[in-house]
């Protein structure tokens, strides 16, 4: 079955359907990871996008329960080059074409995505309709237009747990596994600490259990007198979807929270925190996403190559002085960290976790940790 994707400029790629069939639009923006294409899927951050991915081969391992990153894919639509209809891997429970049918999320293959990367990379992100429904290329563009993108969009509430809960209490979750020894001891708690959940990824609740943080989990919309009524060692700010302008409730809380509890933020936390500094965000031309981003600490010389995945940046001369930034991209210089100078407050605009991704920057859940310690000494 034909597939088409319009953009809103009226450029149009023409590819064949797998998946679910069916009209999507929104922002279409294209990620450079080799692997790890259901972790993509399933990563609440992409909530109101069409996804496209550089790797031109994609399904060969197919699809399994375990590699979620949350309860369902998030994607509006999934745009590769070529799909491998038989999955090879021992993991596998499901092929990716199967997979994207049963979540009714429309894919397309046979798109040329070097054509289309290079296109967003010059135009910038945009917004398109993804169709098997729509044969004419002109209704289908103007689809694109009339449809919502990104800019001003809350779709923090659309992911956010509903209710407080406790990440993994009974230590099934998060442990650690490796072919040769299997399931392997998590640390004691040591700090319990609460994790806003504006849209996060498992693997965030994985690795801070792996490090001794017992976890609960906080719907976006809790209040500061909330989580003090909880008394947690430290706060953390996870990732999301959306424009992170579009969040007052969300910058007022954490707002109210500095310089009362530690508070450690990644991705769209740490746009929260520009925004509770006083800051301001603005959107990146085609955005950061994949795995190969390389990142510069300021204050130690060292690079490190991160996993990413956002369309917005601070604004670094929106900061106020006491907030210093501590890392940058070096593709294009933006604000990659940035911390306060007088209380304990630090972010990074990459993900520690890296599922998929590279694992440079997991050091950084045990900075985390010192920073609760040396609060409570």
């Amino acid at each position: 079955m034909r597939a088409l994707l319009a953009l809103e400029d009226g450029r149009i790629f023409e590819g064949e359907s797998f998946g679910a069939t069916g009209t999507r639009v929104g922002e279409v923006c294209f990620n450079t990871s080799m692997t790890g294409y259901q972790e993509v899927l399933t990563d609440p951050s992409y909530r109101g996008q069409i996804v496209a991915m550089t790797y031109p081969l994609i399904g060969n391992y197919g699809t399994n329960s375990t590699d979620q990153e949350s309860t369902q894919p998030h994607v509006r639509g999934f745009v590769i080059e070529e799909l491998s209809e038989i999955p090879s891997n021992w993991r596998a429970e499901e092929s990716l074409d199967d997979y994207l049918r049963r979540w009714e999320i429309p894919g397309a293959q046979g798109i040329d995505t070097r054509a289309l990367t290079r296109h967003l990379r010059t135009r910038g992100a945009m917004k398109a309709c993804l169709t098997t429904e729509i044969t004419s290329g002109e209704e289908a563009v103007q689809r694109a237009v009339n449809g919502e993108g990104v800019i001003g969009m809350d779709y923090v509430r659309e992911v956010t747990t509903p209710n407080i809960f406790q990440w993994d209490p009974d230590d099934q979750l998060s442990q650690k596994w490796s072919l040769q020894s299997g399931n392997q001891v998590l640390p004691p708690i040591r700090r319990r600490i609460v994790a806003f959940d504006y849209g996060m990824k498992r693997n965030i609740l994985r690795s801070l259990r792996q490090r001794g943080f017992g976890v609960t989990v906080l719907p976006a919309t809790t209040t500061a007198e909330q989580v003090l009524a909880l008394n947690p060692d430290g706060v953390f700010l996870s990732n999301g979807p959306g424009d992170p302008e579009a969040l007052p409730y969300a910058h007022e809380t954490v707002r109210d929270l500095m310089g009362r509890k530690p508070i450690f933020g990644i991705c769209l936390g740490h746009q929260v925190l520009g925004f509770a500094f006083g800051g301001r965000t603005f959107k990146l031309k085609f955005g950061h996403r994949g795995g190969n981003q390389p990142v510069k600490d300021l204050r130690s010389g060292k690079v490190a190559i991160t996993a990413q995945n956002h369309g917005f940046a601070v604004d670094p001369d929106s900061l106020p002085k006491e907030i210093e930034v501590t890392h940058v991209n070096l593709n294009d210089g933006t604000v990659e960290g940035m911390r306060h100078k007088e209380i304990p407050i630090f972010s990074v605009q990459y993900h520690p976790e890296a599922a998929p991704g590279p694992h440079d920057a997991s050091y950084f859940f045990g900075q985390f940790a010192e920073l609760i310690d040396g609060q409570t000494r």
